[in-house]
């Protein structure tokens, strides 16, 4: 499968993820042996830790919106999240 930055946007829910529109039908096996299908106008939703997953374009665009295009060369917004743990130490310094 080849990865296009430009066709992949930021989008959001509780989590941050990757996605993109398919504009073919698209099947593939994942890590753990499932087997995904996709038809065109479905998503193809990458996670924060590598996994992909089709989403059906209805439950997709009714729960995601979308914050704008994914750019390989600068530092992803799910890695630059601080960690609960970073997040308290900073808030104990500061106290």
């Amino acid at each position: 499968m080849r990865k296009n930055a430009a066709t992949w946007k930021i989008y959001r829910t509780r989590f941050l993820i990757k996605a993109r529109q398919l504009n073919e039908t698209l099947v593939f096996v994942d890590a753990l042996g499932r087997e995904h299908r996709g038809q065109p106008g479905d998503y193809l939703v990458e996670s924060s830790d590598g996994g992909r997953r089709i989403a059906p374009r209805l439950i997709f665009e009714d729960i995601y919106v979308a914050m704008g295009p994914a750019d390989e060369l600068r530092q992803s917004p799910i890695e630059s999240m601080p960690t609960l743990t970073a997040t308290k130490r900073r808030h104990a310094a500061t106290a």
